[in-house]
């Protein structure tokens, strides 16, 4: 259970800025579960979805209002109420932040306006669950645009953006979600999408797994009916590639999140970028010199390394894979044993995808004041469940982050629970973003057209072309000039002019 001791500490603060963040925090502290009974949840249900995430841009609407969205009667100006949202009354702050987002996704604009006349998704009933944020309600306009049908629910808890989703809703989309829904209502909002009189989905968009499982389990019937789905989450993707080896897969899947442009760009770029940002606005610390352990070299972990090496951290590494092993050493790493450096080291990030990374035991032997975050997909990393015992007492200092403390006075810094430390404490880069949804835009039409037969019942990569189509919609924005082969050197290399120039199994 957790104390009833609750501190706030406002450093050097005005006093309004103080009043503001204790009454958000007083709201957050009191909304947070004491019990931890949804761990024993069967792992079908992806942990990540019922994570909190909470984006550091939506800090407008930490409403006083405390009604369920689900027990308001509301409509948009067009006299719809197919929708469910905190509060459509916002539509305008939203629309605001759409047109932002729009502006650094050049791509997907372009595709809106190629693809606009032959409506390529004409027909198409996309059922989505992604984060529900202005980027990824560019792609929903632009899925409309192409001629596709939507309905939307959030795959996170905390993640939506309040104003984006009344946006939707005022124009029209199926919108169901709102930050800060509790775990019955993320499966309420997923059931409001599918379940809905006279209208079958028939393409699904997903992000972590929980909708595809939701219709698998529940809707059996309508699952057989489904053209396609995209996947773009290291965590979904693995739970279809169960479903398909279990020969329980009845429906082709595009697994996006292995293509090039969204491992390199969304994973190495975006958290290179993002885990700075992240670390700042929580805790204003000074990367120089510090000590830093990131578990896990894939991706992500590059991508963070990167960052606080140029920062002039000193950057540890641990890894199980002797090849990412190897390159962290050629990239200037220390590769260790988390054991090894834990009772040193100033910051612990993990990025592996795994689970109990950081355990209770390496928790313990942390130095006083420690931070510990994480940046991968689920909220199994760190194993947050053991520190909820009586003899340490959890203080929030402000938004999404706690100290816990030992009895002895030791306190480490925990970021965001140990949830994804960049969609809760700060932003992601929309450029990124742009790429992976163009991506999934250019999935969900590559399946939504092919012709019987081409793909079967299981799970495929994006055609190398795709790749290289997304990322060529991107150049423009950097004034880049791509040089062209000549005849003579396509002929030598065996390749066609205008690609794929590279096979498949290459990962860049």
């Amino acid at each position: 259970a957790m104390p009833n001791k609750k501190k706030y500490k406002v450093n050097g603060d005005s006093g309004i800025k103080a009043q503001i963040q204790f009454a958000d925090q007083k709201q957050e502290f009191n909304k947070r579960p004491t019990k931890i009974g949804r761990r024993s949840l069967s792992r079908s249900i992806s942990q990540s979805s019922t994570d909190s995430y909470s984006s550091a841009a939506s800090y407008t609407d930490s409403s006083d209002d405390e009604t369920s969205p689900r027990d308001k009667q509301q409509k948009n100006s067009k006299g719809s109420s197919d929708f469910c949202v905190k509060n459509i009354k916002q539509a305008e702050f939203g629309r605001r932040e759409i047109e932002i987002a729009e502006q650094e996704m050049p791509a997907l604009m372009a595709l809106r306006k190629r693809a606009q006349g032959e409506k390529p998704l004409a027909g198409a009933k996309i059922v989505g669950c992604t984060h529900i944020t202005a980027q990824t309600a560019v792609l929903m306009e632009t899925l409309g645009a192409l001629g596709a049908q939507c309905r939307w629910a959030a795959c996170n808890i905390y993640s939506t953006l309040n104003e984006v989703a009344a946006a939707l809703a005022e124009s029209g989309f199926p919108v169901f979600a709102w930050k800060g829904e509790s775990e019955d209502d993320f499966w309420w909002c997923i059931d409001r999408c599918v379940n809905v009189e006279g209208w079958q989905p028939n393409m699904i968009l997903d992000d972590g797994g929980d909708l595809t499982h939701w219709i698998y389990k529940k809707y059996p019937n309508m699952f057989k009916k489904i053209k396609g789905i995209v996947e773009e989450s290291v965590t979904g993707v693995h739970r279809l590639y169960q479903l398909s080896k279990a020969g329980k897969l009845c429906v082709p899947a595009m697994n996006v999140n292995d293509s090039v442009t969204k491992q390199k760009f969304d994973n190495l770029y975006c958290c290179r970028e993002s885990i700075l940002d992240g670390l700042k606005r929580t805790t204003d610390m000074m990367f120089g010199g510090k000590q830093v352990v990131v578990c896990g070299y894939g991706e992500v972990g590059k991508g963070c390394c990167a960052a606080l090496k140029a920062m002039g951290s000193i950057v540890y590494v641990t890894e199980i894979d002797p090849i990412c092993a190897l390159q962290a050493c050629m990239d200037g790493f220390r590769l260790v044993k988390l054991n090894e450096v834990i009772r040193q080291v100033d910051i612990v990030i993990t990025c592996t995808g795994n689970k109990n990374v950081v355990t209770r035991e390496h928790l313990d032997r942390m130095k006083n004041s420690c931070i510990v975050c994480n940046m991968g997909h689920s909220n199994t990393e760190i194993d947050v469940a053991s520190l909820r015992t009586p003899e340490l007492t959890w203080e929030r200092v402000r938004s999404q982050v706690d100290h816990v403390i030992w009895p002895d006075g030791k306190r480490i810094v925990l970021l965001a629970e140990g949830r994804l430390l960049n969609l809760s404490c700060s932003t992601v880069p929309t450029f990124v973003l742009s790429i992976t949804a163009t991506t999934q835009a250019l999935a969900l039409i590559e399946l939504y057209n092919a012709p019987e037969g081409r793909y079967k019942q299981d799970v495929y990569l994006l055609p190398k072309k795709m790749d290289e189509y997304v990322a060529s919609l991107h150049l423009p924005t950097f004034d880049a000039h791509l040089t062209e082969l000549t005849d003579e050197q396509a002929k030598y290399l065996g390749l066609n002019k205008n690609g794929p120039f590279k096979p498949n199994y290459y990962r860049c």
